[in-house]
């Protein structure tokens, strides 16, 4: 791609992109002159603008319709949750009876871990990337505890080598063979939430069958992120949460996948609730739990309509933008970031985001030269200047231009408001 480091430049991109209208579906943070330049939706995504309307309906039938809602409201509650089905299975690139939302994303991975992971004592390792984000961590090291083994011998962290911040996935696949008859689970994430670095999910879901091991994935960075062939790449479980890309608001109700070729094991174990069982006898009240086929049937609980009704609005847009169509806007619009910083920054910001743009979504995590106080009083003054991005410890600032609403403005007022608080600084 050919860019040029000018505003008029970036307005004329702007001019001649085919989903610019999208950014006016959205509510973009305003300040006394106008709107910031948010750059965070791999931390909390924009609210849509139907979302107000869709919570004031569902309000509204609770108000007048109280317990008859349930089958007589605009979306009846009942079986409300169907209604985003087929949306998350064109998102999740999966059948509609491998997808449910519910939950959140870390009681969604341990319900997964307590189906999926079955420690033998000849296979009980768990292999995970050294800094994975500590929840998935908490949720694998409590795993291997409550099976009665040690995470000081069961739990496997690769780490980048030589003081890279990236993996190399041919030595992934190395540790998997290595590991082997030893390994019962590969849980890693589509998109790496510190580095940025996307995850060949197919490839490493090959790798881990191989051996004979499950694979499972957190998709927390990647969902909405990159489009996702869950089904066709054979991945066993996969799990995300809706806040960040997909815009469902603050611990928004979550994602979880289970492929087709388990959805009739119902000998494996799982946790159950009511709302798994079963749907054709679920009000018998019967006291043997009898689930439902496919990832439904992990279901625990009645779903919680206020918190749905965010997600299906953003999702309701995602199905008619097209996730094809918003990868190859996130090409360009990431791939001028990276432009403008190496053209004016070159020397002050380093990339640590892989450089493929096949290994990366929308992310670019940068790390300032210098100190990490320096950096992070850098950070400040961008926000000063109205600049929200997402910092995190010890010394990285992650930036994300989300092509459902991010303009190539944005990208080129960030990096000329970073150029200009790097100088005041020298």
């Amino acid at each position: 791609m050919n860019f040029r480091a000018d505003a008029a430049y970036a307005a004329q991109l702007d001019q001649d992109d085919p989903l610019a209208h999208y950014r006016e579906q959205f509510h973009v943070p305003r300040h006394a002159d106008g709107e910031e330049i948010y750059l965070c939706g791999n931390s909390l995504g924009l609210q849509p603008k139907t979302v107000e309307r869709y919570l004031r309906e569902e309000l509204e039938d609770w108000q007048q319709l109280a317990v008859k809602a349930h089958f007589a409201g605009r979306r009846p509650w009942m079986p409300y949750n169907e209604l985003l089905t087929a949306k998350t299975a064109h998102l999740a690139g999966a059948e509609p009876q491998e997808v449910v939302n519910m939950n959140s994303l870390t009681a969604n991975l341990h319900l997964m871990l307590v189906s999926f992971y079955r420690p033998t004592k000849a296979r009980h390792r768990i292999l995970i990337e050294r800094g994975a984000f500590p929840s998935d961590r908490y949720a694998a090291t409590s795993q291997i505890l409550f099976h009665g083994f040690d995470p000081d011998t069961s739990l496997v962290e690769i780490a980048p080598r030589d003081g890279r911040a990236t993996l190399d996935m041919d030595e992934v696949e190395s540790v998997i063979r290595a590991e082997g008859e030893r390994l019962a689970l590969v849980l890693l994430p589509g998109v790496q939430y510190y580095s940025g670095q996307a995850f060949d999910v197919a490839r490493l879901t090959r790798a881990a069958h191989a051996v004979g091991a499950v694979a499972g994935f957190d998709l927390a960075h990647a969902a909405g992120n990159l489009p996702l062939q869950l089904h066709d790449w054979d991945a066993d479980f996969a799990v995300w949460c809706s806040y960040k890309y997909l815009n469902a608001g603050p611990g928004a109700v979550a994602g979880c996948f289970v492929h087709a070729r388990h959805a009739r094991d119902f000998e494996r174990p799982r946790f159950a609730g009511w709302w798994g069982h079963d749907k054709s006898t679920r009000f018998h009240m019967d006291p043997e739990f009898v689930p439902m086929e496919g990832a439904q049937g992990w279901q625990l609980s009645n779903p919680p309509i206020l918190a749905l009704a965010p997600l299906l609005a953003s999702l309701e847009i995602f199905d008619e933008a097209g996730m094809q169509r918003l990868r190859e806007k996130s090409l360009r619009l990431t791939g001028y970031l990276e432009f403008l910083l190496d053209e004016r920054l070159a020397d002050e910001v380093e990339i640590l985001t892989p450089r493929n743009p096949a290994e990366r979504g929308c992310q670019l995590s940068l790390r300032l030269r210098g100190s990490a106080r320096r950096a992070r009083e850098i950070f400040r003054q961008l926000e000063e200047r109205f600049v929200t991005a997402d910092w995190r410890e010890p010394d990285v600032i992650r930036v994300a231009p989300v092509p459902l609403y991010n303009t190539y403005t944005d990208v080129y007022r960030f990096v000329k408001i970073l150029e200009v608080v790097l100088s005041a600084g020298k």
